[in-house]
């Protein structure tokens, strides 16, 4: 059925309107109309261009000539639009406009919760991920770099690196790396591991400790967090929004060259509960391993939890130690068969440790 209104034509000639009586053909999908001139026109509305605005909808046509046409009837403005989305002319776009703004809001709300659920989990994710990408003679380079940074604010004791490193050898790590131990003295209750194989103690977690299970239980957590590389996933995750677009953008140099800015807090990053699940389950296969006590890991963390409950001291900062980690740990105590032998070389190492 034909449907026609009073609307206004541009000629593309001159900027002086003309009012036309524009009409509807359903049937042979046309708009037409006479201009000022008597001339008779026949716009194929499929090579119509709409432009739907607040003062009407704005209809373009021609090529080289471009004629206009605005149409203010809200009436027949619904009539060309419902045909024009019968026969499938209507873009997405211009659907997504037609949705009205309560609707625009709630996808707006859509998208950007997409996008913060892509920050929080899905490019921490890449950017984990991303580690296999960067070849481990890196994690050397970096832990070396991460290591001169900081050493000139520490006091290293010679005598008990030495005889940390005897009690090392003395074990077996399960390390993929050549490890190496150094202590520092110092009361800060802290222990940390770099990507190179570095295992820092502190003599301040030195002395909380009561035997020698419970020094191979901390050593035997920082050696998984070498193994399984977790210094270089957690730093991969807090620069993942760098990282991401570096890696899309196919440059390995720009990931090693934001990843090499940081390098200075790979000693303060904080692990999340899952690598410490993984540390905590390898250490414990470490202790078993070695005929060692496993409570001593539990033991230890419990003691640092209780006595430090106040003031956090940086090895908590860093090992966020929960009673989920602890009632980890102790379930693998209970349900894991593990025999234990007593090592008078270890025992005597730790006596000089501790002096």
């Amino acid at each position: 059925m034909k449907k026609n209104t009073i609307a206004f034509f541009y000629d593309g000639n001159t900027s002086v309107p003309q009012q036309i009586e524009l009409v509807l053909d359903p049937q042979w999908g046309v708009l037409y109309f006479q201009s000022a001139d008597g001339v008779n026109h026949n716009w194929v509305i499929k090579k119509v261009t709409f432009d739907k605005r607040p003062t009407g909808l704005h209809l373009d046509y021609g090529v080289e000539l471009i004629q206009h046409i605005k149409i203010e009837d809200a009436n027949f403005i619904h009539a060309i639009q419902s045909f024009r989305k019968e026969k499938g002319q209507i873009s997405w776009y211009q659907k997504l406009i037609d949705l009205g703004a309560a609707l625009h809001f709630v996808i707006a709300l859509g998208i950007l919760g997409i996008i913060g659920l892509c920050y929080l989990y899905v490019i921490p994710w890449v950017g984990e991920k991303s580690v296999a990408l960067i070849p481990k003679e890196y994690d050397n380079q970096l832990g070396n770099s991460a290591w001169i940074g900081n050493e000139y604010f520490m006091t290293i004791d010679s005598s008990k690196t030495k005889t940390l490193t005897d009690f090392a050898q003395k074990l077996d790590l399960k390390n993929t790396k050549e490890l190496k131990f150094t202590v520092v003295k110092s009361d800060e209750v802290n222990a940390f591991a770099l990507p190179d194989g570095n295992i820092v103690v502190f003599t301040g977690i030195l002395k909380e400790m009561k035997n020698y299970d419970e020094l191979v239980g901390l050593l035997g957590h920082e050696a998984s967090h070498v193994n399984n590389r977790h210094s270089m996933k957690m730093l991969c995750r807090s620069l993942s929004g760098y990282l991401f677009v570096s890696l899309i953008l196919g440059d390995a140099n720009g990931v090693m060259a934001v990843i090499g800015d940081n390098v200075n807090s790979l000693q303060s990053l904080s692990f999340s509960r899952e690598f410490e699940h993984q540390a905590d389950s390898d250490g414990f296969k470490i202790l078993a391993a070695n005929k060692v006590n496993p409570e001593g890991m539990s033991n230890l963390f419990k003691r640092l939890q209780k006595q430090h409950s106040i003031s956090i001291p940086e090895f908590l900062s860093s090992h966020p130690i929960t009673e989920n980690r602890i009632d980890y740990i102790d379930k693998m105590i209970k349900n894991q068969k593990f025999q234990i032998a007593a090592n008078p070389q270890l025992e005597k190492l730790f006596a000089e440790l501790m002096q």
